[in-house]
């Protein structure tokens, strides 16, 4: 488990966080926002409004616990998503928030569902307490909305689980991972949409062989 030591070091894991995403074609235009908590208790998440494959330190600002701002800067829309997952799980030191269009879009097909199931795949492993390919995991959907409080108020149940999951995705918005340090979260993050890539490639060969 690793805590950011100061903003400097936070901004620079996040820059290098963001440059990555953008190179997957996970970020479009100024989409995504991305966090890490720090040291002293307060937390270093993405001024709004910047392109994230071109992020610098003056993208990357400082917001307490209650996601208000500690140098000026106009945090994300979305801080209130980030701050109630460092709320509800102490160890957690790294958000990201992708936007694939494949993850996006499979969320938008299945209207309704809950959630949408990931099993057999051996990139299961990369997730945290997955041991083996020969499992299910089951990643929470919800709806979009401006107000954030209804969004985490969908996801209690999935974060109050006795084994909750790493994910969650956003309908027609993206896919937000989380982890220990940024290293992690860049691997859940990488996990969930390599899988959910690859069901989309199984599921065209499928229909190629009709």
């Amino acid at each position: 488990m690793t805590i950011a030591k100061s903003l400097a070091d936070a901004a620079a894991q996040i820059i290098a966080a963001g440059r990555w995403l953008d190179t997957k074609g996970w970020a479009p235009a100024t989409a995504g926002n991305y966090s890490m908590r720090l040291a002293d208790g307060s937390f270093a998440i993405t001024v709004s409004g910047w392109h994230k494959g071109r992020l610098t330190e003056d993208g990357v600002m400082r917001v307490d616990a209650d996601g208000r701002s500690l140098d000026g800067k106009k945090p994300s829309a979305e801080t209130a998503l980030h701050m109630a997952l460092y709320a509800r799980f102490p160890a957690v030191n790294a958000v990201l928030h992708s936007h694939s269009p494949e993850a996006v879009g499979m969320s938008r097909a299945y209207a309704g569902a809950p959630a949408y199931t990931l099993a057999g795949h051996e990139m299961l492993k990369v997730l945290p307490g997955f041991t083996t390919h020969d499992a299910a995991f089951d990643l929470p959907i919800v709806d979009n909305s401006q107000d954030m409080a209804d969004i985490i108020g969908a996801l209690a149940p999935a974060m109050l689980a006795e084994s909750p999951p790493p994910a969650y995705l956003i309908r027609g918005h993206g896919l937000y991972g989380w982890g220990r340090d940024m290293a992690e979260a860049e691997r859940v993050i990488e996990g969930v949409e390599w899988m959910v890539a690859a069901e989309l490639a199984e599921a065209r060969f499928r229909e190629s062989m009709r």
